[in-house]
């Protein structure tokens, strides 16, 4: 897996740490560098940057780029197939992967809140809580304790 995944225009684009340790830059003043890669120079200014979205909009000789960022866990997030379930927010609760219904801890016509543990999912070896997303009831429970489930199955309905 490279160290990084930079996406521009939807294109994706490897980083690996060698790449980096490679370059040589330099910084004149504040958000403004100077990079040589391949015997090429680059003048580069950062426009915007967003910590929480990983994005990043800069010029590169002039020409203005925008890109998103996304390290070793971004990219093992989206390749177990997490990064859609988080972008999400429904009050039903669907598996973000495969795996088994170790516990249910909630029953048809429960009040809940957001945030109240319904079901741990073990997968890869791992115990996953799920929480309510929002308050509701409970009205259906679609999966029992020790049942395989797999990614974007319904486990319970909220209403």
């Amino acid at each position: 897996m490279p160290k990084y995944q930079v996406t521009i225009n939807g294109q994706e684009y490897p980083v690996k740490a060698d790449d980096l340790a490679n370059l040589d830059v330099l910084s004149p003043a504040p958000g403004k560098y100077h990079l040589i890669r391949d015997g090429k120079s680059y003048h580069i200014e950062v426009l915007a940057l967003n910590m929480a979205s990983k994005m990043v909009t800069l010029t590169v000789n002039g020409r203005q780029q925008s890109m998103k960022i996304a390290d070793e866990t971004d990219q093992l997030v989206k390749e177990l197939g997490f990064a859609a379930v988080a972008t999400t927010k429904s009050k039903n609760i669907i598996a973000p992967m495969p795996g088994l219904v170790l516990d249910v801890m909630v029953k048809p016509g429960d009040q809940i809140t957001e945030g109240t543990p319904l079901l741990i999912l073990e997968a890869m070896k791992m115990e996953n809580v799920l929480k309510a997303e929002g308050d509701g009831e409970v009205k259906t429970i679609s999966v029992e304790k020790g049942q395989a489930v797999e990614k974007k199955q319904l486990l319970i309905e909220i209403e």
